[in-house]
């Protein structure tokens, strides 16, 4: 049986050295994909800073503002991600729903993951996310690219592997791992050296270790040659060192155990067949920017060359001088007679044309990009009409919503795989929770919550003048009670603290024990035209607006079409504007709701 050490190591060696072939006039090097976009975002080389006569080569860098472009145009936010109901008596369900799932982003940063992730999509076209359960909150991150060992053509069914660093201190408060392999572990480091006792690194500083996770055989855990056929989803953390013995290692498991589900998954703008990572912005742009450097590097040569003063002359005096110099140190020029110095003429030709061959490779690129000049904000030629430009951005956009919705997918499947399932165990707790809400989401929530606190505060004021007081109870004056309701909640400003019941033990998990997330997870975009909706909706608003409205079924049915094609209004929030409140019977569910002083009464009796 092999060790998990040598398996990391295997893996390792083909991922460092491994090329995949796409086709047959198509290879794929995962690892050199990585450390070329990583060089292009940095405005470095890949093949040196200066050219085979030692000067230094520009780097005229057109990924980064692709990468900026395709950032911003697929981002989504915290506020964007939201529970929608399916039918209208789910509404108060998904609203509650919506407001756990705030507060868990609020709690887990997952604003800055969004933007974390929305960047690496734009560079790499493809991300790594892991969520992770951390004193009792779920946390999800990005996994850089240059960090991870990943199967090339199939991430989901290959184990995936983190290279870390950690130093000793780091190690040892880890409480998950053996303390014991730890100190061994550190005992082993040694800071290598070479014959002169010159320090060949720092390793000893920090310490390699290597996070597996996937379905590996039950084996590696059992150390049993019968389980080798039996699969199980594990996790390991070990490292090892070179062993005295040539070739060899020493392993050492910092840990190692089962476990439910595997924490990563990958993520795509567009997905690309026969390869994990997908095409991003720097990737469409690497023959771009390769041409670009050339030209600007061609350019260059010809202004240093132009910048020189050069001389020719017959005079055999001059031979192995630079008579430039001389000038410049103020040595006094020593000519033959009749012998000519003159200047030769070195004055740059053709850039011209070499700026008009990289503005060519520029624009080629951005189309690949999908990037258009009023994106980049640049000036469109004079005579341009406005509406020309905004039908030529929309068309840009085009590419950017179906990575928007990609991204939503996305979001889906993280919120189905493991938020929701991480909210679900987290709501069994009665504590209050805190929402901020737009105008909107006010109005509906204190809509629903005013009249029924009203019914409650005249209650409680009726049991005090019956049973404590003595007195003949009078009915509250029911306006002016919601009146107090809605002052109390208006100090409050956007804010609204919700908790399960008034009841202490009632929990939120038996206030949804019925609503079994049989909903969807709507996510929407920024990329829309905020004009042509706002049109839409004032059409629709004149519309509704019409006495005749109410009492016409087709032009409910047009109005509630066009809202569902926009998808910023829903028809279910159309029409709980126009539903009344129920406010629960004092006596029962088959009391009625008639406000008498007397049937109240009756029921506290």
């Amino acid at each position: 049986m092999e060790s998990i050490g040598t398996l990391v190591r295997e893996l390792e060696n083909n991922y460092q050295s491994g090329t995949t072939y796409i086709s047959e006039h198509v290879e794929f090097n995962l690892k050199d994909n990585i450390s070329r976009i990583d060089a292009y975002l940095n405005s470095k080389h890949i093949t040196g800073d200066t050219d085979s006569q030692g000067r230094p080569k520009p780097f005229f860098n057109i990924v980064t503002a692709a990468t900026n472009i395709w950032f911003r145009a697929t981002d989504i936010d915290r506020k964007n991600i939201h529970i929608k109901a399916t039918k209208e008596a789910d509404y108060w369900l998904a609203f509650l729903a919506t407001i756990h799932l705030q507060e868990f982003m609020r709690k887990s940063a997952f604003g800055q993951f969004l933007n974390d992730w929305g960047r690496t999509l734009a560079r790499y076209g493809s991300a790594i996310i892991k969520f992770i359960e951390k004193k009792g909150e779920l946390y999800a991150k990005v996994i850089p690219w240059n960090t991870a060992i990943v199967d090339p053509v199939d991430f989901d069914n290959g184990p995936v592997i983190e290279k870390l660093y950690y130093t000793p201190a780091q190690l040892k408060k880890n409480e998950s791992y053996d303390q014991d392999m730890v100190k061994k572990l550190l005992d082993s480091l040694v800071t290598r050296k070479t014959l002169d006792n010159t320090t060949k690194d720092t390793q000893s500083e920090f310490v390699e270790v290597y996070e597996i996770h996937g379905e590996l055989p039950l084996s590696y855990l059992t150390d049993k040659e019968t389980d080798e056929d039996t699969y199980q989803q594990q996790m390991h953390v070990i490292s090892f060192v070179a062993s005295k013995e040539q070739g060899k290692f020493d392993d050492f498991t910092l840990y190692a155990g089962k476990e439910g589900k595997n924490p990563y998954m990958i993520t795509h703008l567009i997905k690309e067949d026969g390869r994990t990572q997908s095409i991003g912005a720097v990737e469409h742009l690497f023959e771009a920017q390769w041409m670009m450097n050339h030209s600007v590097k061609a350019i260059k040569d010809q202004l240093d060359l132009a910048s020189k003063l050069i001389f020719q002359t017959s005079d055999g005096n001059y031979v192995g001088r630079n008579a430039l110099t001389s000038i410049q140190n103020g040595d006094i020029m020593v000519h033959a007679l009749n012998q000519p110095l003159t200047e030769l003429n070195n004055t740059s030709h053709d850039i011209t044309a070499q700026q008009a061959f990289g503005a060519q490779w520029q624009a080629m690129g951005n189309q690949l990009n999908g990037i258009s000049e009023a994106m980049l904000g640049a000036n469109q030629p004079a005579g341009s009409a406005w509406r020309q430009t905004q039908a030529l951005l929309a068309e840009s956009h085009s590419l950017f919503e179906l990575m928007t919705e990609n991204k939503g997918l996305d979001i889906e499947n993280m919120m189905t795989t493991y938020i929701i399932d991480f909210l679900k165990k987290k709501m069994d707790t009665s504590e209050e929770i805190s929402a901020t809400m737009n105008s909107y989401q006010i109005k509906q929530i204190d809509s629903a919550f005013v009249p029924n606190e009203a019914v409650r505060r005249s209650n409680r004021k009726i049991i005090d003048q019956l049973l404590y007081k003595g007195q003949e109870a009078q009915m509250p004056d029911m306006a002016q009670m919601q009146n107090e309701v809605q002052a109390d909640l208006n100090k409050w400003g956007n804010q609204r603290f919700i908790k399960p019941d008034d009841i202490p033990t009632k929990t939120w998990k038996e206030v949804l024990k019925d609503f079994e997330w049989e909903v969807e997870v709507d996510i929407t975009g920024e990329q829309t035209d905020k004009q042509a909706v706002l049109d839409t909706l004032n059409t629709a608003l004149q519309v509704v607006m019409n006495p005749n409205f109410a009492a016409s079924p087709k032009a409910q049915l047009i109005v509630n079409r066009i809202l569902s094609e926009v998808g910023t209004l829903s028809p279910i929030e159309l029409s709980l504007s126009d539903t009344q409140p129920i406010v629960p019977a004092v006596g029962g569910p088959n009391m009625g709701q008639l406000p008498a002083i007397t049937q109240q009464q009756n029921a506290l009796r």
